[in-house]
């Protein structure tokens, strides 16, 4: 028997449960903002009178009101779509055991097991789930329905808003292979750069071109967007309860002025490095590569990767790996407004892989005092908050804005 699989995505999903509140403006373009006081101020949402005028997430409120000079801002109230979110997948849940959250407003479920509960008709099930979550919660869903994740996904964005749309087994070729190959989950930028140079472009062209040409330009990457535009994804929808492992621990932040000095640069380096391996260790995790990203005040992104020597969890190890980085991607005096540090290759266990350096050998009794030191620290902000103790030089950092955690 074929899988069925529903992706649910909802609708504007921030600007739609503001709206709730505002029932008034629904007519009128409306985009949830950071605040527009800040350099945070960047469109989180909107709504679908605002995106008749072009207006996009994550541009700038200034170029958001250049398309639409009449754009209402509304404030984020992420407690409310963290309620809102809760209560869609127990509605989900009503149906499958198998639901398996993708991000805040979506989600994918394997009703095969539990159709026959609910009818025969996957797009009827579909759209009864549709009507409950209009009627129970005011907010409208987009379903895809297929025989994998990747085309129910696909599905969902078909068409927009309160919509269902079935890719199956007789039509998927006919629906899935003209899309752009954007559209298809996990085929980023860098991946479409690189396949259009050989004139894939379309999900179909990628079908075509066979296996060997994307994964000897993307490697497994490759291999596997391959495998999803020729239909064969294979992946099962976990249940809610059922985490999907952790692939990497990252922070980014936007600063408040510029940065344009190496020292500033790595202040700002060094408190995210703080953040990111605190996570690691709180979670048991060391990582055994990490990766630094920059964007000007251009907003142009440039970002880099390295193996680490040894794999590690310590603050000090991260900022020496990523200030490598640093000097490799940073021309001064670029202004810098944003830094990004990720933390990549993770593993639950201290690898000791590295190549030993006979002129500068490691001490493992240097490491373990390393250790030790940011455990303590890890405690005493533990019981007395997040800001009760720093590492040298942080009270001079730049004041920073929240960062955005992976």
């Amino acid at each position: 028997m074929d899988r069925v699989i529903l992706h649910c995505d909802l609708n504007s999903f921030y600007a739609s449960v503001e709206l709730l509140s505002y029932p008034e403006l629904r007519a009128l373009p409306v985009a949830v903002c950071g605040d527009p006081e800040s350099r945070h101020g960047i469109v989180l949402a909107k709504n679908e009178a605002a995106k008749k005028y072009g207006v996009q997430t994550a541009e700038t409120i200034w170029q958001a009101r250049k398309k639409c000079p009449d754009l209402i801002l509304l404030p984020p109230h992420r407690d409310r779509y963290q309620t809102f979110s809760r209560l869609a997948n127990t509605i989900y849940g009503q149906y499958t055991d198998l639901v398996e959250p993708f991000g805040i407003d979506e989600s994918w479920l394997d009703i095969t097991g539990s159709m026959h509960l609910f009818g025969s008709d996957p797009a009827a099930v579909a759209g009864g789930i549709r009507e409950r979550v209009k009627r129970e919660l005011g907010l409208t869903l987009s379903v895809g329905v297929s025989f994998n994740k990747v085309f129910a996904k696909l599905g969902s964005d078909y068409r927009k808003p309160d919509a269902t749309t079935v890719i199956s087994r007789e039509n998927w070729r006919e629906i899935v292979w003209p899309l752009p190959l954007g559209a298809m989950l996990y085929a980023g930028p860098a991946a479409q750069r690189a396949l259009a140079k050989y004139g894939v472009r379309t999900i179909g062209d990628l079908a075509g071109c066979g296996p060997a040409l994307p994964e000897q330009l993307l490697g497994k990457l490759g291999r596997q967007l391959w495998e999803y535009a020729s239909g064969l994804d294979g992946s099962p929808v976990r249940p809610q309860h059922q985490k999907e492992p952790v692939k990497s621990v990252g922070n980014s932040t936007t600063f408040r002025k510029n940065l344009t000095s190496r020292a500033q640069l790595r202040r700002g380096t060094a408190l995210l490095c703080d953040s990111v391996a605190a996570r690691l260790r709180e979670q048991g995790l060391y990582c055994g590569a990490v990766a630094l990203g920059l964007k000007d005040a251009a907003f142009h992104t440039v970002s880099r990767q390295s193996r680490l020597p040894h794999s590690t969890h310590l603050r000090r190890e991260l900022l020496e790996a990523s200030m490598k980085l640093l000097d490799g991607l940073w021309k001064p005096p670029t202004p810098i407004r944003l830094i990004s540090v990720t933390a990549l290759s993770l593993t639950d266990r201290l690898e000791t892989y590295e190549q030993v350096d006979l002129l500068a050998p490691r001490r493992p009794e240097e490491d373990g005092k390393k250790e030790r030191l940011e455990l303590a620290v890890d405690a005493i902000r533990k019981k007395y908050g997040g800001r009760a103790i720093s590492f040298g030089g942080a009270e001079d950092a730049p004041e920073l804005l929240p960062g955005e955690e992976e």
